[in-house]
């Protein structure tokens, strides 16, 4: 082992020691006299902690896949970062308030709230079962350094980072999460402080300078290619209604204020992530170059450029980036699994039961994310991406429809969930699971989405009793969202060439299909329910033909 292995290890340890002791004690303490304390903290949270949440789980997966995209495209991989702001910026904006009045837990809550416990667990199980794709994207990077400075398989490193990652959640608890949270954003500090030197020392500003005159197309920002680009954008921004592990945290805030300032701090605090990532992943190219794995070349530059102390300060930093987004997800998963899917089989089952179910759901989740890890252990943004065609594809109509569509039925979500997580699969095996050549060119998260609000309107219309809707404010929205899709049809059948030769047909009938939907949500009623008079989006239960007798909805509280 080298010397910077050395120090790698021994601080990575003795950290995760330190976050194991502290969050053990945060969540005794928030726990005390607490309903809900594992799942939320006690809604305790203060703007700054969830500042620090937000910041651990987004900036630091940011930063690990800028750092890898940048390797290869050069500064275009700024946008990822951008865009992954954009997502903050718009839960800050739209859905905080609403979601914390509801004293929303989970995405998949919401759903059995709605259309059962089916719904409930069909969409716990997809959503269990994609989480760990997000954590091996970002374990890979500090599993990587392991290999480098170690000598271990990669694979094994991985299983290595994982049960770190299990020993410290098993003492669980979202206040334990948020302790984590905000001693990674300590460490990001020193990160991003050894990084900036890093870029300075070598290759400098004037190798940086030389190294754009003889490769331009790394400081192109668009060298990326705007399909993969756009891609990032659409998927963060229809990512906003599911993001459940951001959810899950900010809903743990004091008051809907408190959540929205904590969500415009992180989104600041983003924008040293997104600059210094794209400048390291640029600076290893330069010195580094023709590595296969982009995630392995950035270790090896940066233990040439640095000593060995703070080559360990900047790995403790990508294993506190690890640990950001991998703990949160785990968790968020973890909570699916446990609480929603148990609570769906056992609905009798009590706080201290569901805490039981979700911390063996830990460890069923730790297995998984070591088995994807072995399948496929480069291209860490490309498994944040399949995740995202998976969940978004079969969690996103029956979302919509809680919010906009009371007419939609429980046949129809479990349909649209099936349909859609389905389309995900089929569309990255016919384009052999590749990361940048799709199949006809269509990027297989648009197909997972399309297949999926398809299903939810056709089959909804297809076997309930409805009518046009006799509300004015619903009628009036339903005519500008028709307008809309016209217009994005008008717009897709004038520019298909131009949208094709840059692979965004997918996302054009995407906004399409979307826009019609939302014309049928507004627009439709069931025909054995009273017409709404208030215009407000009910999110009522079923039809009358499936829903029983009217009674209060329950809310997904903690």
């Amino acid at each position: 082992m080298s010397a910077a292995g050395t120090w790698t290890v021994g601080l990575a340890l003795s950290y995760t020691i330190l976050l194991i002791v502290g969050g053990r004690l945060s969540q005794r303490r928030s726990s005390l006299g607490k309903t809900g304390g594992f799942f939320v903290g006690g809604r305790t949270f203060s703007p700054w902690t969830v500042a620090f949440c937000i910041t651990g789980l987004f900036s630091g997966s940011s930063y690990i896949a800028i750092m890898e995209l940048s390797y290869r495209t050069g500064i275009s991989a700024l946008w990822y970062g951008v865009a992954e702001t954009v997502q903050i910026l718009l839960i800050a904006l739209l859905l905080v308030k609403p979601l914390r009045e509801k004293l929303v837990v989970t995405v998949t809550g919401i759903i059995g709230d709605r259309f059962g416990r089916l719904a409930k667990g069909i969409a716990g199980v997809i959503t269990a079962f994609t989480f760990p794709m997000w954590s091996v994207a970002t374990t890979i990077a500090f599993a990587s350094a392991l290999t480098a400075f170690t000598g271990l398989s990669l694979h094994l490193a991985v299983i290595v980072t994982a049960l770190l990652l299990l020993v410290f959640l098993w003492s669980g608890g979202m206040r334990s999460v948020a302790f984590n949270q905000t001693m990674n954003c300590i460490v990001f500090v020193g990160m991003l402080a050894v990084g900036a030197y890093a870029v300075l020392a070598k290759p400098g500003l004037s190798g940086l300078q030389n190294f754009a005159e003889t490769n331009p197309q790394m400081f192109d920002p668009g060298n990326a290619g705007i399909s993969l680009i756009v891609a990032w954008f659409g998927t963060f921004i229809v990512n906003v209604p599911l993001a459940q592990a951001a959810f899950q945290m900010t809903m743990s805030c004091r008051t809907p204020a408190d959540g929205q300032k904590g969500l415009y701090t992180a989104a600041a605090f983003g924008i040293p992530f997104i600059i210094i990532g794209a400048l390291i992943g640029t600076s290893a190219a330069v010195v580094i170059p023709s590595q296969k794995l982009a995630l392995v070349a950035i270790p090896h530059y940066i233990e040439q450029v640095l000593p060995a102390p703070l080559v360990g300060v900047f790995f403790l930093g990508v294993w506190a980036c690890a640990m950001g987004w991998a703990g949160p997800c785990q968790f968020s998963g973890s909570t699916s699994l446990g609480r929603d899917v148990g609570s769906a089989i056992n609905p009798k089952a009590t706080e201290a039961q569901l805490v039981r179910y979700t911390q063996w759901s830990l460890v069923a989740l730790t297995a998984l994310m070591i088995i994807f890890s072995i399948l496929r252990t480069e291209q860490s943004a490309w498994w944040n991406i399949l995740a995202w065609t998976l969940r978004n594809g079969a969690t996103l109509a029956p979302v919509l429809a809680v919010f906009f569509w009371p007419l939609a039925t429980r046949t129809a979500v479990y349909s649209s969930m099936v349909a859609g997580f389905s389309a995900g699969i089929v569309w990255n095996q016919l384009a052999g699971w590749s990361a940048t050549a799709f199949f006809l060119g269509t990027h297989p998260v648009w197909v997972g989405m399309l297949a999926n609000v398809t299903t939810l309107v056709l089959v909804t219309l297809a076997t309930s009793r409805w009518r046009m809707s006799t509300d004015p404010v619903r009628l009036r929205r339903a005519v500008k969202f028709g307008l809309g899709a016209l217009a994005a049809l008008a717009a897709l059948t004038l520019s298909a060439g131009w949208l094709a030769g840059y692979g965004l047909i997918g996302m054009a009938l995407f906004i399409v299909v979307l826009c019609s939907a939302l014309t049928v949500f507004f627009g439709t009623e069931s025909r054995e329910t009273a017409p709404d008079t208030t215009g407000s989006d009910a999110t009522g239960s079923d039809t009358a033909a499936e829903r029983p007798p009217a009674k209060r909805a329950p809310q997904h509280a903690a």
